[in-house]
């Protein structure tokens, strides 16, 4: 079963960052299939709505660019808070792994907004908490 609901632009565009992502880390054959999968499901939703991310304009690809940056970050970030909390150490680098997550995930909204201000998305998703920088507070 698939259930497709409306998305902004700018969160289609971040679903397909991570799945690429994914795509490119996944080694488990089973999960990589069902990657595989979905992203063929929504990159197939993306060329029938907005079009292909490869032949968007420029400023478009620049953003799409730095969203899978920023979603890489993320990742990398996430994997080491885990690797620190495995190994108990709760120290100044977990700290700042913990702080790069928030100024990380504000940097995504901000991109994620962008695009889709870009392709004139009628949903704009809201953020509610306060950023971490007071002239990019998202709330």
């Amino acid at each position: 079963m698939n259930i497709e609901i409306p998305v902004s632009a700018g969160e289609l565009i971040d679903r397909i960052t991570i799945l690429r992502l994914k795509q490119a880390r996944i080694r488990d054959r089973r999960k990589l299939s069902n990657v595989n999968s979905e992203l063929a499901n929504v990159e197939a939703v993306c060329a029938r709505t907005i079009g292909a991310l490869e032949a968007a304009p420029s400023r478009v690809r620049e953003r799409v660019a730095a969203l899978t940056e920023v979603n890489r970050g993320i990742w990398n970030v996430e994997d080491e808070l885990r690797r620190l909390e495995r190994a108990d150490d709760f120290g100044p680098r977990f700290t700042e792994a913990a702080r790069q997550v928030y100024r990380l995930n504000d940097e995504r909204h901000r991109l994620k907004r962008a695009l889709s201000e870009d392709y004139g998305s009628a949903i704009l998703e809201e953020k509610s908490h306060a950023s971490a920088d007071p002239e990019t507070d998202p709330a």
